[in-house]
């Protein structure tokens, strides 16, 4: 499949990332890129995932992904990659959106997994021309087009440091929900988490509270 690009005035060109206050002016694409997406949600979270991280990367997946929601993510190592996988379980769409040209997927390890998601229906999107390497600067950078591609954003699990925290915060400068999953107080894992509950982001518990939010937001907003 040969690689596809779209500008901001293309008609494909994803409505709620024209909302963004730095939307990408032209995007690279494999697969099928829509305008609308069906109650699109993006699911991020730490590379260095725990049992406790991927126990709830799954629940939470797996009935938002039969719920009919589209799953965002950012293809990383941990909680982004089993978010995809888990939606390729359940035949739902999912969009991976990268720090790298679209002919260097990030990371190596996670090849397969793309040429999944674009067998699948979904797509993987760059704003960067197809041979970009990734560099620090890329991955904060992409991850502003993971909030504005989605109405929500859910936190799994992120240490204070975590480039999670970024998409987070992107999100509500976006004006996007924000669900976040708690943890442990003296777990490492969860302490960006709990930080963000602290300052208004939305505790869940239950995948049925998001759901429940997510439709209720209209794509046109």
């Amino acid at each position: 499949m040969s690689i596809q690009t779209t500008t901001i005035k293309s008609k494909n060109y994803p409505e709620l990332l024209k909302e963004i206050y730095d939307p990408p002016q032209k995007l690279y694409v494999l697969g099928e890129l829509k305008k609308e997406e069906k109650h699109p949600l993006a699911i991020v979270g730490t590379r260095k995932i725990s049992n406790y991280g991927q126990q709830m990367t799954r629940f939470f997946t797996e009935a938002l992904a039969e719920a009919g929601l589209t799953i965002i993510s950012g293809l990383a190592l941990g909680v982004d990659g089993l978010a995809h996988r888990i939606a390729l379980e359940k035949n739902a769409r999912t969009i991976a959106v990268l720090g790298s040209g679209l002919n260097i997927i990030y990371p190596y390890a996670h090849q397969k997994l793309a040429q999944k998601i674009i067998q699948s229906g979904g797509a993987i999107i760059s704003e960067y021309s197809p041979n970009t390497t990734p560099t620090k600067k890329t991955f904060p950078a992409r991850n502003r087009i993971v909030s504005g591609l989605s109405l929500g954003v859910l936190v799994i699990e992120a240490p204070k440091k975590s480039g999670a925290l970024i998409t987070a915060r992107t999100a509500i400068e976006q004006g996007r929900e924000v669900f976040v999953i708690p943890g442990r107080i003296n777990d490492f894992n969860s302490e960006g988490c709990n930080r963000l509950i602290k300052i208004g982001a939305r505790l869940v518990t239950n995948p049925q509270e998001i759901i429940e939010a997510i439709i209720e937001i209209p794509n046109n907003r």
